[in-house]
């Protein structure tokens, strides 16, 4: 085979071993939940993104599970997912609002006082928490197809998370420079305020010894 034949083939293979690798779930978390008492975990995630969870209870004694409530919410407090009595679940949500969401599991009333819990919790969000089962079959794509567009959808998020921190960043200058205009006019505000107290006191004295005669 030519050489020049040889590299599309080695660059598809390249591309899908690296789309393979990139898109796959990252976040795959144990946590320890005491028996009275909340663990929380939190990301934070830009708006518009799809996050997908599935969580399940192992309890070190196997004759009984513990059941235990979760609860989502937005950075500015709003509901995402709540529920009580599980075992073992799975949430999902697009985000409305950038910043911190967070997830807190805690152990039911009925279940507290027991032994702690362990619980797996698999968090995918973007381009690892898309279907590309169901992409594929409803585009009738396979194989290094596939792979080049989950590899034009992580470049899509890439692209979006760099507009994102850049618009943080913008704010950020924002909020830096009228922290420091606000910064300065203290700083001239305390140094009126010295130089008018000083002007006070001298005159205050002049007067006192102007009075006393000593001047």
């Amino acid at each position: 085979m030519e050489p020049r034949k040889m590299i599309l083939p080695c660059l598809l293979l390249i591309l899908t071993f690296l789309a393979t690798d990139l898109v796959r779930p990252t976040y795959a978390i144990w946590l320890n939940i005491p028996s009275t008492g909340t663990k929380c975990v939190s990301e934070e995630i830009q708006s518009n993104v799809v996050v997908m969870a599935d969580y399940v209870v192992i309890s070190e004694n196997y004759t009984h599970t513990p059941t235990i409530s979760v609860k989502v919410t937005s950075p500015y407090g709003n509901n995402l997912h709540y529920k009580e009595n599980q075992t073992s679940g799975q949430f999902a949500f697009t985000t409305a609002e950038a910043g911190n969401h967070l997830a807190c599991f805690w152990i039911d009333g009925h279940n507290q006082g027991g032994a702690d819990a362990s619980l797996n919790l698999e968090w995918r969000t973007g381009i690892s928490a898309k279907d590309w089962e169901s992409v594929a079959k409803k585009e009738k794509i396979e194989g290094v197809e596939l792979e080049l567009r989950k590899l034009e959808g992580l470049v899509e998020a890439i692209h979006g998370n760099l507009l994102y921190l850049k618009r943080r960043e913008a704010d950020m200058r924002i909020v830096s420079e009228k922290t420091n205009g606000r910064v300065a006019w203290f700083s001239i505000m305390s140094l009126g305020v010295c130089i008018l107290a000083s002007a006070l006191q001298l005159w205050y004295l002049k007067r006192f010894f102007q009075k006393k005669k000593l001047i």
